[in-house]
């Protein structure tokens, strides 16, 4: 999920669900709130820590930031020179998901499938959006936070996309790999401002409307999809929190389009198609997806 989390177009939400912790890891934040202190002075620290499921969101969390700090430069430098490949492996993988989250649903009436054609209309117009100007305000960066996480507990919107669309990607994880602790402790503050809040929708939706939320997530999950079309014209470029210029927005072409395009102007992508690497690479993406949800069923 953490490692999701730092691409742009992936979500640690679509991670989540097909790994099968998605509705404990929204049950154990809903849990965080002002109950929490009742449980504390009744039944101690042992009561409060299992009323949260303490130890499981230890561990997510854990997990989470270490592969945040250990995997990011690699990410971002297979975004910056093999950005065809890195996409070709997720849109497999999310279009995988889809699928698997599509199965959950027992019943499509009309009614989850017009949820469906607004969760995909949603997630399409995110995907084509014009992206905003940044800042480096710690209020700007703390609702950045807030809307970045909220964007992660849903299936098929990423979090870093959104950052990237408001202008504040570059900003949020330039001041993460420099330890700028200023920028990490409101980003921070915000991811925990709009945990707490918007898991409890999360829940109640849920708990009270399955079918319908499963399916809306699905659409969110299809509709996300043409963010990670491998073969990307490069429209825009914006300069990065080091002062490079890098990739700022997109739209996704044919392959034989994108082989038309001038190479040296569509940087990093350039005009290589490289099909029959990016269909493996699908395929790969794939069945990752079937393999995590074997490997989920064996551990439960």
């Amino acid at each position: 999920m953490g490692i999701a989390e730092v691409i742009p177009g992936v979500s640690g939400g679509t991670i989540a669900f097909i790994t099968g912790i998605y509705e404990r890891f929204i049950g154990a934040l809903k849990s965080i709130d002002f109950s929490l202190f009742k449980t504390l002075k009744n039944e101690g620290i042992a009561g409060a820590w299992k009323q949260i499921d303490g130890t499981f969101l230890v561990a997510l969390f854990a997990g989470m930031f270490t592969s945040i700090i250990l995997f990011i430069n690699i990410v971002t430098h297979l975004i910056e020179h093999y950005p065809v490949m890195l996409w070709a492996f997720f849109f497999g993988l999310i279009l995988a998901s889809a699928i698997y989250v599509g199965k959950q649903i027992p019943n499509w009436t009309a009614v989850n499938i017009i949820a469906l054609i607004v969760g995909v209309i949603v997630a399409y117009y995110v995907t084509i959006a014009a992206p905003a100007n940044g800042s480096d305000s710690l209020i700007i960066i703390f609702f950045s936070g807030m809307i970045a996480i909220s964007a992660m507990l849903l299936p098929g919107l990423s979090g870093s996309f959104l950052l990237l669309l408001m202008g504040m990607y570059g900003i949020v994880w330039g001041g993460i790999k420099e330890l700028d602790f200023g920028i990490i402790g409101a980003f921070g503050a915000g991811c925990l401002a709009g945990i707490l809040s918007f898991s409890k929708a999360l829940n109640w939706a849920f708990q009270n409307h399955k079918s319908l939320t499963l399916s809306l997530l699905t659409g969110f999950i299809i509709g996300s999809l043409n963010r990670v079309w491998p073969w990307q014209e490069v429209l825009s470029r914006r300069t990065n929190s080091k002062g490079e210029e890098v990739v700022g927005f997109t739209k996704s072409v044919l392959p034989d389009t994108f082989m038309q395009l001038d190479g040296a102007a569509n940087l990093p992508y350039g005009n290589d198609s490289q099909l029959m690497m990016v269909v493996v690479l699908m395929l790969v993406g794939f069945a990752t997806v079937f393999l995590l949800e074997l490997v989920s069923k064996k551990a439960h």
